[in-house]
């Protein structure tokens, strides 16, 4: 919990569904491989009172969002906050957004 990594990418597929939603996002590594990683996210209720309708990430847009990591270094995490292209940043209830 204490770890935070910053992903830029692109949103392959928003998973809008209980009890956790879900990022799929598409990140290039450093030798631009693409990496897909999964985000775990909070139950829409939570989502929805963060601004995060299920149409808010669509495939293909642009976002950049901080996240704590897995433990075992596998490519997914649990999301904190993301910005989208337009400058838009969402954070969870309880999580700061800097």
């Amino acid at each position: 919990g204490d770890k935070e990594v910053v992903l830029n990418g692109t949103v392959r597929e928003f998973q809008y569904t209980n009890p956790h939603s879900w990022i799929q996002l598409t990140v290039a590594d450093e030798a631009g491989k693409n990496v897909e990683w999964s985000i775990e996210t909070q139950a829409p209720i939570v989502l929805l009172r963060a601004g995060l309708k299920p149409t808010a990430l669509r495939p293909g847009d642009k976002i950049s969002l901080r996240a704590h990591p897995m433990r075992d270094g596998s490519p997914g995490g649990s999301l904190i906050a993301l910005t989208k292209a337009d400058g838009t940043v969402f954070t969870l209830r309880g999580q700061r957004a800097n």
